[in-house]
């Protein structure tokens, strides 16, 4: 039961920051605001794609290892969850500065993917 109230806060989390993502288009302008509204896109995108590869990475664990430890799946779906929101809001922010380049989006994925491999090895 205690298993439920996590997936069920995590879902909320993720559906607030799914909101204010959207809020933050809506009304705010980044000519007018300036950095105060780039921070807040940036933001409220983390917080929503975090939520939101936390719960699917958790469902696709979920499905493929049939592990019964909850709270190790759902670390390591929070820890792929986070590492997969930086590598995307990276992208978006080198996007913006006009530097991205296929080669940069490959090396980001590298360096997750290696991230990620250190701390499955050290489990």
């Amino acid at each position: 039961m205690v298993q439920l109230y996590y997936i069920i806060g995590v879902l909320v989390a993720t559906a607030l920051g799914w909101v204010s993502w959207i809020v933050v288009l809506n009304k705010m302008s980044p000519f007018l605001s300036g950095d105060l509204a780039l921070a807040f896109f940036y933001a409220s995108l983390f917080l929503a794609l975090t939520g939101t590869f936390t719960l699917l990475s958790y469902y696709v664990r979920l499905a493929v290892t049939r592990s019964d430890n909850f709270f190790r799946n759902l670390n390591a779906a929070l820890r792929q969850g986070v590492l997969l929101s930086i590598m995307s809001c990276t992208g978006l922010a080198f996007q913006r500065l006009r530097v991205l380049t296929w080669w940069d989006a490959l090396l980001l994925l590298m360096i997750v993917a290696l991230v990620e491999y250190y701390f499955m090895n050290r489990e």
